[in-house]
C-alpha cells in the first residue's frame, strides 16, 4: 500500500499485543480512540481469535511495517520515524490472542471533566451500539482471551463502576484467572462504602483515583458535578478495608492531574497530607498540556519547578511518590576490606558478595508479596568499563526479612563472573519486582569496578 499520502512515517506495538474491547462489543486498535473510528472487528459476531488474525488487523500490521497505515487515522499513539529510520520489522505471525485487552464496561460518565473528549456533551455515547457491556459478552471475551492474558486494564472511556456489575466482572477474572494482573481507573463517584470495600477483596491487583484537587472548589473545576468528600471517602474505605483485612492488594493510587487553579503549593501539601493520612500506597501529579487556557504553567516542561517534583510525576517513573516518605530510598554498602579495590572474579566462576542494604524512606520494604510483584530485592546490574548496559537482570538476592525504616540488613548476593576476561562494572540497586528499579526515582546506586581474569 502506498504511503505517499501519510503525512509522517510512524511505527506502533500496539497491534502486536493490546486489543480493546468497546462496551458494544466491537474491537478497536489501542485505548485513544473515543469515538471508534479504528474497527478491527465485532465480538458480537466472531471469536477474539478469528478479529486479531482477520484481514484487517493483518493488513494494518503489514502496514505498519512499511512505516504507516491510513487505517492510524490521527491516532496519537503513533510513534513518528525520523526522516532515514527504517520501520521495526515485527513477526506477522502474532499468537492467536493478544495479552493484553482494555475492558469498557460503558462509555458513559457521572461527570463531565473539562473540555475532556470523553465528556457526555460530546456525543461519545452515540458512538456506542450498547450503553453497557453485555455480562454474556463479556464473560465469553474473558474466557477466550484468559488462559493467553497476562493484563486486563478494566477501563476505557466512560466510569467502569457505572455497571452494576463491575465490581462482580472484577471478581469472575481473579476467580477464573487469578494469573491476570488486574488494573482499573476510576473517578470513585460510582462506588459507595460497600462497593469499595468489596472492591479490595475481589482480588484486583491495583487501583488509581482520579481526585484533581484537595478541596471541592479546585476538585470540581475540572471534574465538573464531581463530589470531592464522595471520592476521598471511596479511596479512604478501600485502603481502610485493605488494612483492616492485612491485604498487600490492591495498590491503591492517587493521580491528581496539575492544572493552573490546583498547582499551588498549599493545594499540593494539602494533597500531599490527606493521601498520608488516608493510607493510599501512592499519590502521584499528572502534567497535561490540555487544557490549552488551563494546564499548568508553574510545572511547565523545562521549569524549575517541574525538576523539583520530576520522580513524583505519574509518567516518570513506576516508584515515584508524593508523600513524604515514600518514594523509595536505599543506601547499598559494599562489605570489603578495602573498599576502594575492585573486586575480582575468575572467568565464569561464582563470587558472593556481602552488603548492607539500608533503609532511608519511611516505609518497609517488603520481602515477599503475595502476589510475587512488589516485593523487594537487592539486584545486580553487569556494565562494560564504559558504563553501558550488558545485562540489567544479572543477579537478584532476596532480603532476609522486611526491612523496617531507618534499619539496616545484611544481604548476600552470588554472581558468576562474566565468561571473558577484562574490566567490568557492576551496580548494586534495588528492584521493586515488576515494577521498577530504586533507581528511576532518584534512589542513588552503588557502582563497584570488576576486574575478571
Amino acid at each position: 500500500m502506498s504511503l505517499n499520502h501519510l503525512a509522517t512515517r510512524f511505527t506502533c506495538s500496539w497491534p502486536w499485543s493490546i486489543a480493546v474491547m468497546l462496551c458494544d462489543g466491537r474491537i478497536v486498535c489501542g485505548c485513544a480512540d473515543p469515538y471508534a473510528k479504528r474497527v478491527l472487528g465485532d465480538f458480537r459476531t466472531t471469536t477474539l481469535t478469528d478479529i486479531w488474525r482477520g484481514p484487517r488487523a493483518t493488513e494494518l500490521r503489514e502496514d505498519i511495517n512499511t512505516g504507516g497505515s491510513p487505517f492510524c487515522g490521527d491516532c496519537p499513539l503513533k510513534e513518528p520515524l525520523a526522516e532515514n529510520q527504517p520501520a521495526p520489522q515485527r513477526d506477522l505471525n502474532v499468537p492467536a490472542l493478544p495479552t493484553r485487552l482494555y475492558i469498557e464496561c460503558t462509555a458513559a460518565c457521572n461527570i463531565s471533566c473539562f473540555q475532556a473528549c470523553c465528556a457526555p456533551e460530546t456525543g461519545i455515547t452515540r458512538t456506542r451500539q450498547a450503553g453497557m457491556l453485555d455480562w454474556d459478552l463479556f464473560t465469553r471475551a474473558v474466557d477466550e482471551a484468559g488462559p493467553s492474558l497476562v493484563r486486563v486494564d478494566f477501563f476505557n472511556y466512560g466510569e467502569a463502576f457505572l455497571h452494576k456489575r463491575a465490581v462482580e466482572m472484577c471478581e469472575y477474572i481473579k476467580s477464573k484467572f487469578p494469573h491476570i494482573y488486574l488494573y482499573t481507573s476510576t473517578n470513585g463517584l460510582a462506588l459507595n462504602d460497600e462497593k469499595a470495600r468489596r472492591l479490595v477483596h475481589s482480588g484486583i491487583d491495583e487501583v488509581t483515583f482520579s481526585i484533581d484537587g484537595a478541596s471541592q472548589d479546585t476538585y470540581a473545576r475540572y471534574r465538573q458535578r464531581g463530589k470531592f468528600d464522595v471520592a476521598i471517602a471511596n479511596l479512604r474505605a478501600m485502603a481502610d478495608e485493605k488494612a483492616r483485612s492485612g491485604r498487600d492488594v490492591p495498590h491503591i493510587n492517587w493521580r491528581y492531574i496539575l492544572f493552573n487553579w490546583n498547582d499551588t503549593d498549599e493545594e499540593m501539601a494539602r494533597a500531599r497530607e490527606m493521601a498520608a493520612d488516608s493510607g493510599v500506597d501512592r499519590l502521584c501529579w499528572e502534567i497535561t498540556d490540555h487544557p490549552e487556557d488551563s494546564f499548568s504553567r508553574r510545572f511547565a516542561k523545562g521549569s524549575s519547578e517541574l525538576a523539583e517534583i520530576q520522580h513524583e510525576i505519574w509518567d516518570d517513573n513506576n516508584l515515584g511518590n508524593a508523600i513524604p516518605g515514600a518514594m523509595p530510598r536505599a543506601r547499598i554498602d559494599l562489605r570489603t576490606w578495602l573498599p576502594a579495590l575492585p573486586l575480582r572474579a575468575h572467568a565464569a566462576e561464582p563470587l558472593a558478595i556481602d552488603t548492607r542494604v539500608t533503609n532511608l524512606s519511611a516505609r518497609p520494604f517488603p520481602a515477599q508479596a503475595s502476589y510475587g510483584r512488589r516485593l523487594v530485592r537487592l539486584g545486580a546490574q553487569l556494565l562494560d568499563n564504559r558504563g553501558q548496559m550488558i545485562d540489567r537482570d544479572y543477579a537478584r538476592a532476596w532480603l532476609p526479612s522486611d526491612i523496617p525504616p531507618g534499619e539496616t540488613a545484611e544481604v548476600k548476593i552470588e554472581i558468576a563472573a562474566p565468561p571473558h576476561s577484562g574490566r567490568y562494572m557492576l551496580k548494586f540497586d534495588l528492584v521493586s519486582e515488576g515494577i521498577d528499579w530504586f533507581e528511576a526515582c532518584g534512589s542513588e546506586p552503588t557502582v563497584k569496578n570488576l576486574i575478571v581474569s
